[in-house]
């Protein structure tokens, strides 16, 4: 698709005239005509304004000239799992898992390939092939070449450690000690809880990107622990199999 299809798809799908459109971006409707009939493109600011309004990337909007892929994992980029700052822009570098609202979630490869390895293998790779073709590459993504450049100095990992101190501490019958947690996207764990009174609720936003794990209970069985967190609340779960019949075990404000 080129920009003018795109802008129009979008501009229909969210049920706006070309006045909304050019009301919410700050230009005139001449300008939106000009644009869907393929005379002009928006300029740079204009892009992000609109990127901002549809939740889609600037390359999308570009008609996706060019792939996209995380700069940190090497993860093909769709705008679904596109990365954001601080402001809520999109950041099109990265991924939701690698960075999220402004913050670079590893700054250790060696752990960033663990957690990589086993989706590798689920799309065929064997774990020495995984890792092999992740050692090669990673380090020529942008992020690890300017590693030093973006590096926090240690605050996440240090966020990252209280977590797991707070978490322990909860002493939890039956979950091993937390020692390491992963960026993991809300969408993918946001299990539906049943309350005493009989609702269900959800506690994660889908769009955000939380710190977490999956440990096994040391009572065996099928049934797993979930932990997740962030700067303000942990949430402790369990659940059998691919997230079924999960139950609330702690959820706690920080």
């Amino acid at each position: 698709m080129n920009t003018k299809d795109v802008i129009y798809e979008l501009r229909t799908k969210n049920g706006l005239s070309q006045d909304d459109l050019a009301e919410k971006v700050f230009v005139t409707r001449q300008a939106v005509s000009r644009w869907e009939n393929g005379d002009t493109v928006p300029n740079t600011e204009t892009l992000k304004l609109l990127s901002g309004l549809f939740h889609v990337s600037i390359n999308t909007l570009l008609g996706s000239p060019h792939q996209l892929v995380c700069q940190c994992c090497g993860m093909p980029l769709e705008d679904s799992i596109i990365g954001h700052n601080q402001d809520g822009s999109m950041n099109e570098d990265y991924c939701k898992w690698c960075y999220a609202d402004g913050t670079y979630t590893y700054s250790d490869m060696d752990d960033l390939i663990r957690v990589c390895i086993p989706n590798m293998v689920q799309q065929g790779f064997s774990e020495e092939q995984a890792r092999t073709y992740l050692k090669q590459s990673l380090p020529k993504l942008d992020y690890w070449k300017r590693y030093e450049e973006l590096s926090d100095n240690g605050q996440f990992e240090a966020f990252k450690k209280q977590l797991m101190e707070e978490i322990n501490a909860l002493h939890i019958e039956g979950m091993p000690k937390v020692e390491t947690l992963n960026a993991l996207v809300g969408s993918y764990v946001n299990l539906e809880y049943r309350l005493p009174g009989g609702q269900k609720v959800k506690f994660l936003n889908d769009d955000t990107t939380y710190l977490g794990n999956q440990l096994e209970s040391e009572f065996g069985g099928d049934r797993c622990f979930g932990v997740l967190a962030n700067m303000d609340f942990i949430l402790v779960c369990t659940y059998g199999k691919d997230g079924i019949d999960p139950e609330l075990v702690v959820y706690k404000k920080r």
